[in-house]
């Protein structure tokens, strides 16, 4: 398998309700996860990026969040509706979403 030229890390954590962090799950990360993984393999972009679901990553609070290495991107409050863009600009573009991007003093 060739390096990526990107590795996308998802936050799937779920944990049980009323927890004081909350989760992405209780965001829709599940469905952030299913439609990454959809759009991964419909692009067939297999060695250009790697996907990998993860435990949480972050601010729960911003979830949904998306981590992109090398750059070390954080994107937040991610929704399915995101994803595309996410592909199409950062992913396979080279351009970081800015209206993504979580906020300097949370990543």
């Amino acid at each position: 398998m060739a390096k990526p030229n990107r590795h996308v890390i998802v936050c799937s954590q779920n944990r049980p309700a009323g927890h004081p962090r909350g989760s992405c799950a209780q965001k829709g990360c599940a469905e952030v996860v299913d439609e990454i993984m959809k759009q991964w393999q419909q692009r067939q972009c297999f060695t250009e990026v790697m996907v990998t679901p993860s435990g949480c990553i972050g601010p729960c609070s911003m979830g949904p969040n998306v981590l992109v290495y090398p750059e070390g991107i954080m994107y937040s409050n991610v929704s399915k509706a995101d994803v595309a863009e996410i592909f199409d600009e950062h992913l396979l573009g080279g351009k970081v979403v800015e209206r993504l991007k979580a906020p300097a003093d949370i990543w």
